[in-house]
């Protein structure tokens, strides 16, 4: 992934924080989510205006001394790769950054190789979904991922 952003063909994946921030921090790998993906390749981390409130969220947190509140929100804040998707195993636990009781019966998004932005960026379009494009409309009657 090269440094020249904004790319505008990139999707971003919205992420509440902390989420966000130990994945540009390359701890936590493996996103956690309801349904598989077929989305591969380099995408943006957003990180969502809301916070994460889970009590996995506010552990990770305070584990790794990190001010939640100093985070940014409603950002891109880099670049990550989705390698790949998969069910949940109870190994993927320490790279998800949550219980495996969290973890049953959902999908693992395996990520490698995070970027961090030089500095947090604006979008130009607010997410309407976890997916959105941030410097250009999705278009009408486009399937905005491959999503299954």
């Amino acid at each position: 992934m090269t440094r020249e952003h904004p790319n505008r063909d990139l999707i971003a994946l919205g992420i509440r924080q902390p989420w966000a921030e130990l994945i540009i921090r390359g701890i936590k790998t493996i996103e956690v989510r309801s349904s598989n993906v077929n989305q591969r390749g380099p995408i943006y981390i957003y990180a969502s205006k809301k916070l994460a409130d889970q009590p996995a969220a506010i552990l990770a947190a305070e584990t790794l001394d990190c001010d939640v509140e100093s985070l940014p929100r409603g950002k891109l804040v880099g670049t990550v790769e989705l390698v790949d998707s998969n069910f949940c195993k109870q190994a993927d636990s320490t790279a998800a950054c949550v219980p495996w009781s969290l973890m049953r019966g959902k999908h693992s998004w395996k990520l490698a190789n995070p970027q961090r932005l030089p500095q947090p960026m604006a979008v130009r379009f607010l997410p309407y979904g976890i997916w959105f494009y941030p410097f250009k409309r999705a278009g009408k009657g486009r399937n905005q991922l491959n999503d299954q």
